[in-house]
């Protein structure tokens, strides 16, 4: 691995731009490679098998482009798929889940955590192991939002959108009445809807997303490993998506300003 070699990060669709957003502030000295893969989103309601294949596909076109690091900027992924890519990738991998989780524990005064997730990722329990790992006594209270990524995906997010209101109050009703003071989205589309989402929960519940923890281990890990560039800025961005790149731009816009967006086959690649 050469430190002068990118950062490689993969998500479903556009919710991972949100981990990239806080590495390009922490690390803007890192080329960073994106690739969501906008062909099968969303991965929430795939079963683990299948998120293993896609997320090894998609691990394996960065690792093809010379990457010194993976991070999978999916919950699903990472709540299914951290170990598996791990054992098949000679670089570091790194998920979102156990620095979400640790985000939580700092944040929660009762210790009662609400968790937010796709159906897949709820229903792996990675957060409350997770969580459960940390502090044993916590009171964790979960709930598949299987809306929220097609909402992200279609840019109804806004806190004025009553479609984002009305699906957000559907699902996060249950949670409001345990009482939680925190709430973990564990997806990186849902910060996209965190305006409808707080309008929902109130004041008094903090809102946590792995973001920007994960950027902060991914710079620990780079660090230990000597792998961090010296420069103080400078680094490239490269987009790649599996399906509908103007899309794509269009909807990440605010993350990507002048950014070309390239397509790419993964099934071709891995012949």
């Amino acid at each position: 691995m050469k430190v002068s070699a990118p950062i490689g990060v993969f998500d479903s669709g556009i919710g991972g731009l949100t981990v990239l957003r806080e590495l390009m502030r922490l690390l803007p000295q890192e080329d960073t490679i994106y690739l969501g893969d906008t062909a099968r989103v969303p991965y929430g309601i795939r079963s683990a098998r299948v998120v293993n294949r896609y997320s090894l596909q998609n691990a394996r076109f960065l690792l093809s482009q010379g990457i010194k690091l993976l991070v999978l900027a999916c919950n699903t992924a990472s709540a299914t798929s951290l170990a598996y890519v791990q054992r098949a990738l000679p670089v570091p991998v790194i998920g979102v889940i156990e620095p979400g989780a640790r985000a939580a524990l700092r944040a929660s005064r009762s210790g009662r955590i609400g968790v937010v997730g796709t159906e897949t990722t709820i229903r792996s329990k990675a957060y409350v192991k997770a969580l459960k790992a940390l502090e044993p006594s916590l009171k964790i209270f979960s709930q598949a939002c299987p809306l929220f990524v097609p909402l992200a995906e279609e840019g109804w997010c806004s806190r004025d959108d009553q479609v984002a209101l009305l699906v957000a109050e559907r699902y996060l009703r249950p949670l409001r009445r345990q009482r939680i003071d925190t709430l973990v989205l564990g997806c990186t589309h849902y910060p996209l809807l965190r305006d409808a989402i707080a309008e929902v929960m109130g004041p008094q519940v903090v809102l946590i997303d792995s973001a920007a923890e994960t950027a902060r281990a991914t710079a620990k890990l780079l660090k230990d490993m000597g792998l961090l560039r010296r420069r103080a800025s400078g680094g490239r961005r490269s987009f790649f998506v599996t399906d509908s790149p103007q899309r794509f731009r269009a909807l990440g816009r605010r993350f990507l300003g002048d950014g070309q967006v390239e397509n790419v086959q993964l099934l071709e690649v891995m012949q």
